[in-house]
C-alpha cells in the first residue's frame, strides 16, 4: 500500500509543477526588453531594429496573444507604407500548453501566414511578476536573408 501511495504522489507531483506554472502565467505581461540574438556570430541586436513595447496574454483557458511593435509607426497612406508597417510587427495568438522550462503555442492566428498552424516553442523562467521568454532558433521572417535568430524578451505582469 506504501509503495502505491508513494508511486501516486510521485506521479502527481510533475502535474502539479506544471498546473502551477500556468496559473502563474495568467494574466496580462508589458514587454520590458526584446533583443534578437543571431545564431551564425552570436550578435545581439534590438528586436525590430530598435526600441519595441508589447503585450503578452495568457488566459486562464489556454490561449496566448501576443503583440510587439517598434517604435515610430505611422499609419499608412500607400501599399509601400502599408508593407513597411507589416516589417515593424509581430503578433500571433494560438492555444499553450506547458511542457517542463517551455510553452508550446499552436498558432491559429497571425500577422505572418507561415506561422498559422505551426507550433511555436518559447522557454520561459519565472521571477515574481517577471517573466523571461527565449525563443527556440527559428529564421528571422523580418531580417534579410532570413538568418536563424532567438528572441530574448523580458516581461513585466501588469496587475
Amino acid at each position: 500500500m506504501s509503495r502505491l501511495l508513494l508511486f501516486l504522489v510521485l506521479l502527481h507531483v510533475p502535474f502539479a509543477t506544471l498546473a502551477d506554472d500556468r496559473a502563474k502565467l495568467i494574466g496580462n505581461w508589458r514587454l520590458v526588453s526584446w533583443v534578437t540574438e543571431l545564431q551564425e556570430t552570436g550578435e545581439r541586436r534590438p528586436g525590430l531594429g530598435g526600441k519595441t513595447s508589447g503585450w503578452t496574454i495568457f488566459t486562464p483557458e489556454g490561449r496566448m496573444m501576443g503583440l510587439i511593435t517598434a517604435e515610430g509607426r505611422k499609419p499608412a497612406k500607400t501599399d509601400e507604407e502599408r508593407a513597411a508597417l507589416f516589417n515593424t510587427m509581430l503578433s500571433y495568438t494560438g492555444m499553450y500548453r506547458i511542457e517542463g522550462d517551455k510553452f508550446i503555442t499552436r498558432v491559429d492566428h497571425s500577422w505572418n501566414e507561415a506561422w498559422t498552424g505551426t507550433e511555436q516553442v518559447r522557454f520561459y523562467k519565472l521571477d515574481g511578476d517577471k517573466l523571461d521568454i527565449i525563443s527556440a532558433w527559428v529564421r528571422s521572417p523580418t531580417i534579410p536573408g532570413e538568418p536563424m535568430v532567438r528572441g530574448i524578451l523580458t516581461w513585466q505582469r501588469v496587475k
